[in-house]
């Protein structure tokens, strides 16, 4: 499983879509950004502080195809790109993502194992 934030209205106007196609970090970079389950609360404490209305997405990365690369990034760590559009039925489940006082994204416990 690998794991996607973004914001609701995001991935809400997607799934109208069908297909998601990147924030703006993600086209620049010319891939979909994801993190795997041992990646996430990183990730979220470092793009997502303080941002609200969020979501995190789950996917099989079995599903995306060759399109789906792990490539070095943070401290060398192998992280999920996707050299594609992202087909949104794809999807394993979706779910808020509230913030702690702290403005700190709280990732769900079962999604970290």
């Amino acid at each position: 499983m690998i794991l996607k934030i973004l914001e609701r209205e995001a991935w809400q106007s997607a799934c109208r879509d069908g297909h998601y196609y990147g924030s703006p970090d993600d086209v620049r970079d010319g891939f979909i950004h994801f993190s795997a389950p041992h990646q996430v609360v990183a990730t979220a404490a470092k793009y997502f502080k303080g941002k609200r209305d969020l979501v995190i997405v789950a996917f099989d990365e079995a599903a995306l195809g060759d399109a789906l690369k792990w490539e070095p990034s943070r401290g060398g760590d192998l992280f999920p790109h996707l050299y594609a559009p992202l087909p949104t039925a794809r999807a394993l489940w979706e779910r808020p993502l509230p913030l702690a006082d702290d403005g700190m994204p709280v990732v769900p416990g079962d999604v970290l194992k």
